[in-house]
């Protein structure tokens, strides 16, 4: 995949420069808080009605919503498709390197944890996947904090589904280094066609990938990739909500 930084004032589709664009796309950080297999009705996936949860992604309802499209190479589709009696984000991707953006001010210390759930039915064969040629991952979402006027200060925190990689693993991006971390969150001990649910603390997730307290994100993305490899994946994607517990 790509690195950079997409700039938070401008999320138009663009294709951005090489080095900045894999930073975005690239971070992560730990502390697994209920990574359970989602054993029950998918409509359970779809986000709460209650005040108190910021909804970022409301695909149940089949709305993109001030979602933005960035493009780093070939275009990954994105559609919404009707799985299980629910419509969710559908992701295909072959031989391509393309996302969505949210913008959104998060406080966490009001609404630390981040709440998705995901499924993969077509993986990649990815045996380097800390390695340049090999920054491909069948499902990735990440947050982003805005560097403002200083891009180089913008950080990025990836959680992915990796092929080889332990669950829990934390690492640089190749492109983005320090300032773009990757964590592991599922790995190939995770059956494919099997929902996910994932709930994680994304203030402690930062404050382990970069050693500091970090009380706002910018943005939230996703993005099924699969340039670096020349591969295919095709994942699916549930609502995407913060809460307080």
């Amino acid at each position: 995949m790509m690195s950079h930084y997409l700039p938070l004032n401008d999320v138009r589709t663009q294709k951005l420069t090489p080095l900045w664009s894999r930073a975005l796309h690239s971070s992560i950080a730990v502390i697994l808080i209920n990574l359970s297999l989602f054993s029950g009705p998918l409509h359970a996936c779809s986000a709460p009605s209650d005040s108190k949860s910021i909804v970022v992604g409301n695909f149940s309802d089949g709305s993109l919503s001030n979602w933005k499209p960035i493009k780093f190479s070939k275009q990954t589709r994105y559609d919404f498709f009707d799985l299980d009696a629910t419509r969710v984000l559908r992701a295909y991707s072959q031989g391509a390197a393309s996302g969505l953006i949210y913008k959104q001010k998060i406080d966490l210390y009001k609404t630390p944890l981040l709440n998705w759930c995901w499924r993969v039915d077509h993986s990649l064969s990815n045996r380097h996947e800390k390695l340049r040629d090999g920054d491909d991952f069948a499902a990735r979402l990440y947050v982003v904090v805005d560097g403002g006027y200083l891009p180089w200060r913008t950080r990025a925190l990836n959680y992915v589904w990796t092929n080889q990689l332990s669950v829990n693993e934390l690492w640089k991006n190749p492109y983005g280094g320090k300032s773009a971390m990757m964590l592991s969150v599922r790995s190939n001990d995770s059956p494919t066609k099997t929902w996910f649910s994932e709930k994680r603390n994304v203030y402690k997730d930062l404050k382990r990938a970069f050693g500091s307290d970090i009380r706002y994100i910018n943005a939230i993305a996703i993005m099924t990739d699969t340039d670096d490899t020349a591969g295919t994946a095709l994942t699916y994607y549930g609502d995407i909500y913060f809460s307080a517990n």
